[in-house]
């Protein structure tokens, strides 16, 4: 072992060492300047691998610090691929490296013990404890591992209590029975009614209940049954028959797949920029024994077929699987003794593949929904990382605007601006804009003008741009916002069109020039929070564009006459209710509201205007 290194140890040194290592399969650790492990890694060519790391500059900046902190590599060869996974695996679980990926196991799930014991006891417990007691599991779903146990409990009379049942202590009489032997739960072994022999034999059928090996026990109850029968013991073949029954009715509720009597893993994978979540069943007689779904951790760019390699490894250890046959959703370059890998294209086994991708993605989809109770603002950052990669964007557009268009045969124009940021409208940043240099209703001469009016201060001084721009309608409202923003502005930004249906609804998203129609799913969070912005901003162009109206209207009537201010408007308008009834009122109604010379100057302004 290379003695401890400062922070100035020199890349070189480590180069020496990566050339002077062997072209044979193994695991490699690397050491930091307190000579602790922060990476194990496995490799088909130890040489090879570990000289990649030092031989090039690297994409991932989480690669480029774990380099960077590379003092010391230490290394183990082994026989066989099979065996630097293996090793990997129980080094990684040991030494919990920062670098590599974190097995998010949090949960204990429950399992099946048969102890170890005179007469065995067979309960469900948490605890894992090496007295040479077996487990079955651990059960991820809760409700099938106490139907299983139920199962057992109505098949075969196992006791419940803890007595230490010695064949010295039942001699001594030590025991009495008790409420599960009265109700025919138990037979009594504790006072010798049962012998140890016969217990075990019925411990020996729930052992392989558990194992899966429902067929072979079947058919050894079959051929018991009928050897009974035929030595005229009929009522002994009755209970063989009603076990038989209730285990075969088990047996068709478990099944799957009736073609695939052998065993079988089946791995499903699915992944996010953190995470990923496989799923692992585990399948004997077409039936599932084992189900179970769990996450890693990233620490660095680990690729989907690296990820499903130690899952695959940690979930045959963990559960002992002996299975010859192992289904896969992709092929993955590794080589286990006697293993045959499948990646199934149709038939019952890419059926069982169906089946563990739809668990994963179900699981996904539930862990996501409960980070985002706890973290409501997770929820707005995976839909605009939903967004970015439909659109393909450089960026994560944290930042969106979005404008509208609002006139009535070409009065009034305005228009609206909406800031949404982190998903969410950030209406400090809202603006309208009363239209200044269009006449009559164009649409694209007045998106023209309040393109240039938004962007252009922001440019000129350098400020933040969006990292995507909506704009309320079609192909041609798009391209005049593009004209603006690369032609005189000389800048871009990323343009959406959201072009609606005859109902006014939100029916297609386009993107690109010359543009082409996202396909969005209407439903989804991306799609609805397009949805939502544009509703927004035609909801605050309408506002705006009716508040002016109304202005105009009462400018037009009554802001024309000499003496009537904003106060004393308004106090007309609160008496009389509206401008028509203020053209109708008496000169001696006014005054008591405004007083005389205005009066008089309001009933002059209409009689003339009469």
């Amino acid at each position: 072992m290379s003695e401890k290194k400062d922070d100035r140890f020199p890349i070189d040194t480590l180069r020496e060492i990566v050339l002077n290592l062997p072209e044979s399969p193994g695991i490699y650790q690397y050491l930091d300047k307190e000579l602790h492990i922060i990476y194990v890694g496995k490799a088909k060519n130890l040489k090879k691998r570990v000289y990649s790391y030092f031989s090039k500059e690297h994409e991932s900046g989480k690669t480029r610090v774990l380099v960077s902190k590379i003092r010391d590599i230490k290394y183990i060869v082994v026989n066989s691929e099979e065996d630097a996974l293996l090793l990997e695996n129980n080094l990684i679980k040991e030494h919990k490296p920062r670098y590599n990926v974190l097995l998010k196991d949090d949960k204990t799930y429950p399992s099946i013990c048969v102890t170890n014991e005179h007469f065995p006891r067979v309960f469900k417990t948490r605890q894992i404890i090496k007295n040479g007691a077996i487990y079955f599991g651990p059960y991820s779903h809760v409700p099938s591992m106490m139907a299983l146990l139920e199962l057992i409990r109505n098949l075969y009379p196992i006791r419940t209590c803890r007595l230490p049942l010695t064949p010295e202590n039942i001699a001594k009489g030590k025991f009495s029975v008790c409420l599960e032997y009265h109700i025919k739960k138990c037979k009594a072994p504790c006072v010798g009614k049962q012998t140890e022999e016969e217990y075990c034999r019925n411990i020996a059928e729930v052992k392989e209940i558990l194992r899966g090996n429902t067929q072979a026990l079947l058919k050894s109850l079959q051929t018991e049954m009928k050897s009974l029968a035929m030595e005229l013991k009929f009522e002994e073949a009755q209970q063989i028959k009603e076990k038989y029954l209730l285990i075969e009715n088990f047996r068709s509720r478990s099944e799957v797949v009736s073609s695939i009597r052998h065993e079988v893993d089946v791995f499903g994978i699915e992944t996010d920029e953190q995470v990923a979540y496989i799923n692992y069943l585990h399948i004997t007689d077409g039936c599932i024994t084992q189900a179970f779904t769990f996450e890693y951790k990233k620490r660095l760019e680990e690729t989907p077929e690296e990820l499903l390699q130690w899952g695959i490894v940690e979930m045959r250890e963990r559960y002992k699987s002996k299975a010859k046959e192992i289904i896969v959703p992709f092929h993955i370059d590794v080589e286990l003794e006697g293993i045959t890998f499948t990646v199934p294209q149709k038939g019952d086994k890419k059926l069982l593949l169906s089946l563990s991708q739809l668990n994963v993605k179900q699981y996904k989809a539930d862990r996501l929904k409960q980070s985002e109770k706890l973290n409501p603002e997770q929820r707005s950052i995976r839909t605009l990382k939903e967004l970015q990669n439909l659109l393909h964007l450089e960026e994560t557009p944290f930042h969106i605007e979005c404008f509208d268009n609002s006139n009535i045969q070409g009065s009034h124009a305005v228009a609206a601006c909406v800031v949404f940021k982190q998903g969410k409208p950030s209406k400090k940043d809202y603006r309208h804009f009363n239209i200044q240099t269009v006449e009559g209703p164009d649409d694209y001469a007045s998106m023209r003008e309040i393109i240039y009016r938004r962007y252009a201060p922001i440019v000129a001084e350098g400020g933040n741009l969006p990292h995507l721009l909506l704009v309320d309608g079609g192909k041609g409202q798009m391209e005049t916002a593009r004209q603006v923003i690369e032609n005189e502005l000389h800048t871009n930004i990323p343009i959406v069109g959201l072009a609606k249906d005859k109902k006014h609804k939100t029916s297609e998203i386009l993107f690109g020039f010359p543009p082409v129609a996202v396909g969005i799913k209407q439903g989804t969070t991306t799609f609805h929070l397009l949805e939502q912005i544009q509703n927004e901003v035609h909801r605050f162009a309408i506002n705006f564009h009716r508040d002016k109206r109304s202005k105009s209207s009462l400018q037009s009537e009554l802001d024309n006459i000499e003496g009537i201010g904003m106060k004393r408007k308004t106090a007309l308008l609160q008496t009389f209710k509206s401008v028509k009834r203020i053209k109708e009122a008496t000169e001696e109604a006014l005054t008591a509201v405004v007083g005389k010379q205005v009066a008089k100057a309001i009933r002059k302004y209409f009689d003339e205007e009469k």
